[in-house]
């Protein structure tokens, strides 16, 4: 479905819009906001009843419908005749959206749909929007087509599974908004000021807002306005619980920019910038932070405008969406540089834990970038790599140097985190060192660590009830204890869905809480929904190694298998090191037992054995994948180790532990019966 919007804002010339509709759409149906419709440019009276606009709600977002059974499970919870009540909905439904000879409520055996295909939703089109792909002033003008939450006042009693629906609707053309709003921000001069001003309205606790409104403000030479915001928003921060500190101290690197500039045109005035004070113990919570330097680079032909630039622009992004990390805004960064302060000396000035520092050098049809991170307390080089690559589609090379660093970066500071927790007194750690603690512990998968990690994250959410990465990790432990038997399924199933949607509610932009969210939600049998969930992990951030796993995992056993496969091997590119290793293996094996391509999968299968962390299913799926290769010795071999571990586990211990369609059910019957298992 295409349109344009208001008539005025043409987006069709953006990348990742699409074109708009020629002329005025027969019917035009407003989700952003309160519901209404407009055919043929006029008011079209809506109905009284709320199911009748709800489902109407439902049906525009869902191209292919949806069964009869799964309508009246949405909207009708209490006994009685819900078919009979469907009929009636949709017969009142059909006022609303048919015209004279064309109806477009379908109905097709069991299924509903609505027929919009000449129509204009603008939660249809919006959605297809990229806002990273707009020029700021496009990204304003799209934002303004929200004229309020997803589907305002649509609430209906006693269908909480038009709630969830709803709820996640809402939460995502939320984040949409906010996105454009960011987008928008990017630009400059007054434009730029009022759309910060929306995002703050949206994110009141998004510390790159309210960088963002501190940065213009400095560029605008009103630095009174915005000490006055920083002394407004710091108690806000306070009662709400959340780490302001390193907001101040990003705000004076930026304020000492904004004095050399006003001093260049009187050199004989000393240049000083206040060095940021180091966060108070009663300042907490505390998350670690990271500084990315601008990379040198050799032949930019005006700084700031090199390839370098736009690489070190590019990973502050990706690391930000992250959300694990305080990242500092690339304008406190970028001014630092253009003084002339060395890496080091800058990562004192801004007080933060990791700094990221390179240079780019072109030798003929290539370019070498070098990276480094370094630990400012020590000033040890915690991780380094040397990239070579062609220059031949400079696009598509920063966007690999952007996830190799990123994704290198993630993981070597997590890495350094949970080593730096596990040697620390259990009783002396705060939020951020439980949530490590747990995380060495989780990695483990044993049912003895798996109980130490759900007591370190519980520990961390009572210190820092903010902490979304936290109640993903706690959901993380009950998802492991009910898919490897450990607890009752259903209450694991349930506790696991709380914590995820738990820290939903505290960060919607962390991709870890919607991962958790997805993983409980396939739990639970909800292939579509948990797709649904995962999809928003890596849409928040594409270098989300885990996200991209949790995607295949999913896909492998009920979705699409060459999806699978190929988002298993995208989260080893992202994360070749990863504690998960072994399920991104076994993922892909499983994916490929259902292709039929089983000497690919058994090779798969062995490898995800082959990881130290390795639990009893991944050792039983390597016995069926070899089996079904024909290696029956291997197999045998890998399904004693599995029978040794787990005294009397079977083939039905498997199935039990994963959600296969019915011919990989059958597969795996097979493979399971010639290794012994069956």
């Amino acid at each position: 479905m295409v349109a344009s919007v208001g008539g005025s804002v043409g987006i069709g010339a953006e990348p990742g819009c699409l074109p708009p509709l020629p002329g005025t759409p027969a019917l035009q149906i407003a989700l952003l906001g309160a519901l209404s419709v407009r055919r043929a440019g006029s008011e079209v009276s809506l109905p009284a009843s709320r199911k009748v606009r709800a489902l109407l709600a439902y049906l525009a977002l869902a191209p292919r419908g949806a069964s009869r059974t799964r309508l009246c499970e949405l909207l009708w919870e209490t006994p009685g005749d819900p078919r009979g009540e469907l009929r009636w909905t949709l017969s009142r439904l059909r006022r609303v959206v048919n015209d004279t000879g064309r109806a477009r409520v379908v109905t097709q055996e069991d299924r509903v749909r609505l027929d919009l295909a000449d129509c204009d939703v603008d939660a249809v089109w919006l959605e297809a929007v990229k806002p990273q792909e707009l020029a700021p002033d496009r990204a304003g003008a799209l934002a303004a087509v929200f004229r309020g939450d997803f589907a305002e006042g649509l609430e209906v009693e006693r269908s909480p599974a038009f709630g969830s629906w709803l709820t996640a609707s809402r939460r995502r053309f939320r984040q949409l908004h906010t996105d454009l709003l960011e987008r928008a921000a990017s630009g400059s001069g007054a434009a730029a000021l009022v759309h910060v001003e929306r995002w703050l309205l949206l994110s009141p606790f998004d510390p790159r807002a309210h960088l963002r409104l501190l940065d213009l403000l400095a560029q605008a030479g009103r630095l009174q306005d915005a000490q006055r915001h920083l002394d407004t928003a710091a108690p806000q921060f306070a009662a709400e619980g959340v780490e302001f500190a390193p907001i101040r101290h990003a705000w004076l690197a930026l304020r000492g920019a904004a004095h050399v500039e006003a001093a260049a045109a009187a050199p004989s005035e000393p240049i000083r910038i206040e060095p940021a004070q180091p966060a108070s113990p009663l300042q907490s919570p505390r998350r670690t932070s990271i500084a990315v330097m601008p990379f040198r680079e050799s032949d930019a032909p005006v700084p700031g405008t090199g390839i370098a630039d736009a690489l070190v622009h590019d990973v502050i992004t990706r690391l930000a969406r992250l959300r694990s990390l305080f990242v500092i805004a690339q304008g406190s960064v970028f001014a630092l540089a253009q003084r002339g302060i060395a890496a080091e000396e800058a990562g004192r000035l801004l007080n933060v834990d990791y700094l990221v520092s390179g240079s780019l050098r072109p030798i003929g049809d290539r370019m070498v970038l070098t990276v480094e991170l370094a630990e400012t307390g020590t000033g040890r080089i915690a991780w380094a790599e040397r990239f070579n690559r062609r220059r031949d589609d400079a696009l598509s090379v920063l966007e690999e140097l952007g996830n190799g660093i990123v994704a290198s970066i993630a993981e070597e500071i997590e890495r350094i985190e949970r080593n730096r927790a596990i040697l620390r007194p259990p009783d002396s750690l705060d939020a951020w060192e439980a949530h490590h603690r747990g995380l060495w512990h989780m990695y483990r998968f044993t049912r003895a660590d798996n109980d130490a990690a759900r007591h370190f994250f519980s520990r961390a959410v009572q210190l820092d009830p903010t902490f979304a990465r936290a109640y993903a990790g706690l959901s993380f432990t009950h998802w492991q204890s009910a898919f490897q038997g450990w607890g009752g399924r259903a209450d694991e199933t349930a506790a696991a869905l709380e914590s995820a949607g738990r820290g939903i509610m505290v960060d919607e932009r962390d991709p870890a809480v919607h991962w958790a969210q997805g993983r409980a939600l396939w739990l639970l049998g909800q292939h579509d929904e948990s797709v649904i969930e995962l999809s928003q992990a890596v849409d928040l951030s594409p270098n989300f190694a885990l996200g991209h796993y949790a995607l295949a995992f999913v896909q492998s056993q009920t979705g699409d298998p060459q999806a699978a496969i190929a988002a298993s091997d995208h989260s080893r590119r992202l994360s070749p090191y990863d504690p998960l290793l072994f399920g991104m293996l076994g993922s892909r094996a499983m994916a490929l037992v259902r292709l039929g391509r089983y000497e690919e999968a058994a090779m798969a299968g062995v490898q995800a054995a082959g990881r130290p962390n390795a639990h009893p299913h991944i050792y039983a799926m390597a016995a069926c994948t070899l089996a079904l290769a024909g290696r029956l010795e291997e197999a045998r071999r890998h399904a004693a180790i599995v029978c040794q571990a787990v005294p009397g586990y079977d083939v039905e211990d498997l199935l039990k532990a994963f959600h296969f369609d019915a011919q990989g059910e059958a597969r795996f019957r097979e493979g399971a019966k010639r290794a012994g298992m069956g």
